[in-house]
């Protein structure tokens, strides 16, 4: 899934001379949608003053924030349901983790640690509204670094989508793509150490491979070079009961032809398509009829209200060593594009999340 268009030599180009501080609120805007993959020219940069808070608001700091493909999306001027549109010019979405420094809001206290929709910049004025979607991090002995990922939106969606969608059985015969990335790096470990499933996982090169089958995964394929079809009919010769998609196109239809009777597909991401010209069409959906198999896509902001409940879950397998968070940290906020390219290129492992200031001294 190497991805055409700029080099990530192109990106620190872009990031060259960039530098924060706590004196200006610094921002990256869209310039220009992107077309296939995303390219330098893509992003602007901009430094304004930082704004103050008026009544029923709070001034955030941003110390971290997350990334995903979606964003991508979102410079196109699409993405999720509910998320204002994006022009050129606009501060790009996203979500991460901050502290509250000055507060003039009824219900929220300077000091507290939040996370929701930031957006890329480095302090936000907000109104704390429910359509930003801020929840309140516990004091639970993590990290808050893990709220831009494991802790976070992708930490509910690995949730939702194995245990919601995927209804995963001990003994279960399972197949996980992309098991490499933020999601599937979290699908793998549950399913394998809390479900009971046996995980063969997808990633790309030995390097990722290794680390798979350190996260869960009892088999691994090397989609950049093995063949998927004839490691799938060596490694499970009796079919999948359950495959969770993260790249879609032909991988899911290879999935189809050897699901095993009430079997289940979770359809979580589609990152091999994001930068095809036209959609994928998927050719040998009757297998589902055929087996009796259930496929079922997710949307993660329908699951909002089992936030508390997930996150319990999350942090006690993480106290349990059931679940080792695992988050690629790009240093720097002026590196922002780059930990975005980085998704396309398959440069990361678990999470891609951004430290803009790192830990907080204190926090309640």
């Amino acid at each position: 899934m190497t991805a055409a268009g700029s080099s990530l030599t192109d990106f620190d180009v872009l990031s060259a001379g960039k530098q924060i501080d706590d004196d200006a609120n610094y921002q990256w805007r869209v310039a220009a949608r992107p077309v296939g993959n995303v390219v330098p020219s893509d992003f602007e940069w901009a430094a304004t003053d930082i704004p103050q808070p008026g009544d029923g608001e709070v001034l955030l700091k941003t110390h971290y924030l997350g990334l995903a493909p979606v964003m991508r999306f979102y410079m196109q001027g699409t993405g999720a349901a509910g998320e204002r549109v994006l022009e050129p010019g606009d501060v790009i979405h996203g979500r991460g983790v901050a502290q509250v420094v000055k507060s003039r809001h009824p219900d929220w206290r300077e000091g507290e640690m939040v996370q929701g929709q930031i957006g890329w910049q480095t302090y936000k004025v907000s109104k704390m509204t429910p359509q930003e979607k801020f929840f309140r991090m516990p004091p639970n002995g993590l990290p808050a670094a893990l709220g831009s990922g494991v802790l976070g939106m992708t930490g509910l969606s690995a949730h939702a989508g194995l245990f919601a969608c995927g209804d995963p059985r001990e003994g279960d015969r399972m197949v996980l793509s992309g098991a490499a990335g933020g999601v599937g790096s979290m699908v793998s470990q549950m399913a394998a150490n809390v479900a009971g499933c046996d995980v063969v996982g997808m990633a790309g090169g030995p390097e990722k491979c290794a680390f798979i089958l350190e996260h869960g995964c009892s088999r691994a394929i090397d989609y950049k070079a093995e063949n998927i079809e004839a490691r799938l009919d060596e490694l499970l010769p009796d079919g999948i009961d359950l495959y969770f998609d993260n790249v879609g196109g032909e991988t899911l239809e290879t999935c189809l032809e050897r699901l095993r009777m009430h079997s289940r597909v979770v359809l979580c991401g589609s990152i091999s398509e994001y930068t095809r010209d036209e959609p994928f069409k998927l050719s040998n959906y009757t297998r589902l009829r055929a087996t009796e198999t259930r496929m079922q896509g997710f949307f993660v902001y329908n699951h909002l209200d089992r936030w508390d409940a997930v996150m319990d879950d999350l942090a006690g397998w993480i106290h349990d060593g059931k679940l080792k968070p695992v988050q690629d940290v790009e240093q720097g906020f002026q590196h922002m594009p780059r930990a975005l390219a980085n998704l396309y290129h398959g440069q990361n492992v678990g999470v891609q999340c951004c430290s803009v200031r790192g830990e907080p001294e204190q926090w309640m």
